[in-house]
């Protein structure tokens, strides 16, 4: 029984629920078709995680997108 578990930043890039469903049969079409998964028992979770919680070289994802941006403006 596969199970796949997709983290994502939440909060204003949260996915819709039509992106979520889509996302969800995707990755169960594509473990079905690459690995010959049962799509019956394939569970998939999608996480969203708040901006603020996820961080990359000490700086949370919502500082470092701010600091890019700033970076583009120049």
């Amino acid at each position: 029984m596969p199970f796949v578990n997709i983290k994502l930043t939440g909060d204003e890039e949260a996915l819709t629920e039509q992106q979520k469903a889509e996302l969800i049969k995707d990755v169960t079409d594509m473990l079905a078709k690459k690995l010959g998964k049962n799509p019956q028992t394939t569970v998939v979770i999608i996480e969203e995680v708040p901006m603020a919680n996820w961080g990359v070289g000490g700086k949370s994802i919502r500082v470092r997108r701010a600091e890019a941006k700033k970076i583009m403006k120049a």
